[in-house]
């Protein structure tokens, strides 16, 4: 069934100014409503090309999240349109992401699925492909000490399906038992291989590091070939949940970090300098902490978007709303204060698990879903859940599909658009 985006989301945010010159935004909400015990989450998507280079196939991968618990997510969805956002189909569950019985070293009642995962167009190959990771619940919680796996898919338009998930053999050391590529922006070489960044530790340790993997994909199946530098700092959990990009003729790398995150540059993209916190271009730190930030790459500039404190948001969890986009010096590697903007407009949900996908030469879209949970301190006491989803409501939120679209005034003429 095709349904058409809010129409009253869309009459105020159709056309909105953007401060930068490179771009306009116009921001759509392509789905909205919250039954008060499941929310959407993990709002990503891919294009796939058409005979209409302006309007791709476009296929949002996301799933569902029970909030009376901690990252408790369901099977895998998607969505897709192929009028550029004016209407989408209305969610279609698949069984070959739904959780399934799972032992490991003699645990049994076990359960695995895959999520935080991110569907990007593969051109070499001509294929959708998305990857993320696994995750394995123990009584419907998330298993405190568990493996983690490097999952994939590939797209079958035809038939509006995804292949069976598989993982990424990586070299068979303990240190890559639990390894994730989970909410990681992606780069594909010229070549067809594949730059994908993850993060790995030790299964009963707490602190991860965070490297890139070179791949190729043959035949529906990634293959690892190497990894670069492996990063990390001394501060609670290290590095994880990286994106990576290349501007002109460097690969740039962001990390989430518990208190701050961290830039880090390389050459070839495999290996990376000293991570570097995020600041703004007066020295002032970012903000941004204890979420992800990803990459949207246009051939005339870099920028960021983050969520990040001091925003008049401290009723919002971990300061995860509103979205901000802003260009960097790359030079610097710091955060133009000046270019920062809104992207997406907080109404007391958080918005820090987010997506990037470019559609065409004019457009570049940012999804992300208001995740409609308690903050974590409240999602202690389960008697509080419904109350606190009820004051996220009272905002304003209601688990919206945002896709914010940005309407590039010059073409971006970067190599992995579709």
């Amino acid at each position: 069934m095709i349904r058409v985006a809010s129409l009253s989301i869309l009459l105020i945010f159709y056309f909105s100014s953007s401060a930068d010159p490179l771009y306009d935004i116009e921001l759509t909400v392509a789905r909205e409503g919250f039954d008060g015990k499941l929310c959407w989450v993990h709002a990503r998507a891919g294009a796939i090309p058409s005979e209409n280079i302006s309007s791709p196939l476009v296929v949002m991968t996301l799933q569902k999240l029970d909030i009376s618990g901690s990252d408790v997510f369901y099977a895998l969805n998607e969505m897709r349109t192929q009028n550029g956002g004016v209407s989408w189909t209305d969610p279609q569950e698949h069984a070959s992401f739904a959780r399934v019985p799972f032992s490991w070293k003699g645990e049994e009642d076990l359960e695995i699925t895959v999520c935080d995962f991110w569907p990007r167009w593969h051109p070499q190959s001509e294929k959708l492909i998305g990857i993320g990771h696994t995750v394995v619940y123990e009584n419907n919680s998330v298993k405190l000490v568990r493996p983690r796996g490097i999952a994939y898919a590939v797209y079958k338009p035809d038939q509006h399906r995804w292949t069976d998930w598989r993982t990424v053999e990586l070299p068979n050391e303990s240190k890559f038992e639990n390894a994730g590529a989970g909410c990681s922006q992606r780069f594909d070489l010229p070549n067809g291989e594949l730059l994908v960044p993850f993060y790995f530790k030790e299964t009963h340790s707490n602190q991860y590091s965070t490297t890139v993997m070179r791949a190729r994909y043959e035949n529906e199946e990634i293959h690892y070939l190497e990894h670069g530098s492996e990063l990390t700092v001394p501060i609670k959990r290290g590095l994880y949940e990286p994106s990576i990009t290349r501007f002109e003729d460097r690969f740039y790398l962001t990390m989430r970090n518990d208190d701050h995150g961290y830039i880090s540059i390389s050459d070839h993209g495999l290996d990376y300098s000293e991570p570097k916190k995020w600041t703004f271009d007066d020295g002032s730190d970012l903000g941004n902490y204890n979420t992800q930030q990803h990459w949207v790459s246009h051939s005339d500039a870099l920028f960021l978007v983050y969520t990040r404190s001091g925003a008049n948001n401290d009723h919002v969890a971990r300061h995860r709303a509103p979205l901000f986009i802003a260009r960097i010096d790359p030079e610097s590697l710091q955060v133009i204060r000046s270019s920062e903007q809104v992207l997406v407009p907080e109404f007391g949900a958080r918005l820090g698990n987010f997506g990037v996908t470019e559609i065409s030469e004019t457009e570049t879209w940012v999804t992300v879903t208001e995740w409609m949970q308690a903050s974590p301190k409240e999602m202690r006491a389960h008697e509080r859940v419904r109350e606190d989803s009820d004051r996220l409501i009272a905002r304003g939120a209601n688990n919206r599909i945002w896709v914010a679209k940005l309407k590039w005034n010059q073409p971006n003429r970067s190599s992995f658009i579709p």
